[in-house]
C-alpha cells in the first residue's frame, strides 16, 4: 500500500501525531479583508481522521 501523495502534501502531521491542514473556503476574495482577517485565515486547523482513514491515505506518516 502506498501513501496518496496528493492528499498527504495538504497535511502536516506533528510529532504527537496530530493532524493540521488549512480552514477551509480561505483561497480567495480575500482582498476586501482587513489585514487581521487576513492573517487569521492563515493558520492551521486540527484535522480529525479515524484510523481506518489514516491507513488508507497516510500509510507511511
Amino acid at each position: 500500500m502506498k501513501t496518496n501523495k496528493s492528499y498527504a502534501k495538504r497535511l502536516k502531521v506533528t510529532k504527537t501525531g496530530k493532524i493540521l491542514a488549512r480552514k477551509t473556503g480561505q483561497n480567495h476574495f480575500n482582498s476586501k479583508e482587513r489585514r487581521a482577517q487576513k492573517l487569521g485565515k492563515k493558520g492551521k486547523v486540527e484535522f480529525h481522521m479515524s484510523n481506518k482513514e489514516r491507513s488508507r491515505f497516510l500509510v507511511n506518516m
